[in-house]
């Protein structure tokens, strides 16, 4: 979260950004899974998240899809993948592919 202080001069309030991070810190990242990998150099990740219904309190999934730019083609279809919000690359793509957390084939071991 970013502190906003509130500065008063005379009257007159203005709000005092103290937030330090360099904009390379600020951008937001997630964790999805890759649903699609047929366009070049772009794979589609879907995010899902838990949202609590405001009447019934019983969570709901809900889900987002994003383009994103994989340069070297490397992710595939199951991977689980974090990305990083960028600038602008095409009309719908602004995240970018920063490591595969997780094969599709890959098994987690079992501690018997």
């Amino acid at each position: 979260m970013v502190a906003v202080q509130k500065e008063v001069k005379k009257g007159v309030e203005k709000k005092v950004n103290t937030d330090t991070r360099n904009p390379l810190q600020k951008r937001r990242d997630a964790v999805g899974t890759v649903v699609s990998n047929k366009m070049q150099k772009t794979i589609v990740v879907r995010v899902d998240r838990q949202v609590r219904h405001g009447l019934y309190k019983k969570y709901l999934e809900k889900s987002v899809r994003y383009k994103v730019h994989d340069e070297k083609n490397e992710a595939n279809v199951g991977d689980r993948v974090r990305m990083v919000e960028s600038r602008p690359l095409s009309r719908e793509k602004r995240w970018v592919l920063t490591e595969i957390v997780r094969r599709s084939g890959d098994v987690p071991e079992a501690n018997v």
